[in-house]
């Protein structure tokens, strides 16, 4: 028994992959793992910001796992990607930050461009 792969299961499954990866990122943010306090205040953004940066990853990550709301988390993601991309370039980030961010936006372009 063959299996047959069109674009909407690689869309599907893409998206749910890219939906891990940000709930993931949400529960870092949310429970400010690693580095994340002080690379938000490095940043210069208020410690609520990096809660309502996870909360947000989360909602994304929830809308996503949804055939009829994977639009809107796609958005959101996409939205929440230029904001992180905007802030690292900002503030010269090494490509250790750099590369993680290039590749979440890499998956959500793929995602998008399946979707069409």
């Amino acid at each position: 028994m063959t299996m047959a792969w069109d674009s909407a299961s690689f869309e599907s499954i893409l998206a749910m992959i890219v939906a891990a990866l940000f709930a993931v990122a949400g529960v870092v943010n949310l429970a400010g793992l690693g580095g994340v306090k002080r690379d938000f205040a490095r940043w210069g953004y208020p410690a609520w910001f990096q809660l309502l940066c996870g909360a947000l990853e989360l909602l994304g990550a929830a809308l996503l796992l949804g055939q009829q709301t994977r639009v809107f988390g796609l958005t959101l993601v996409g939205a929440i990607m230029i904001g992180a991309l905007f802030t690292l370039l900002r503030n010269r980030e090494s490509f250790r930050h750099l590369a993680p961010a290039l590749i979440f936006s890499a998956l959500i372009v793929a995602t998008v461009a399946l979707r069409a």
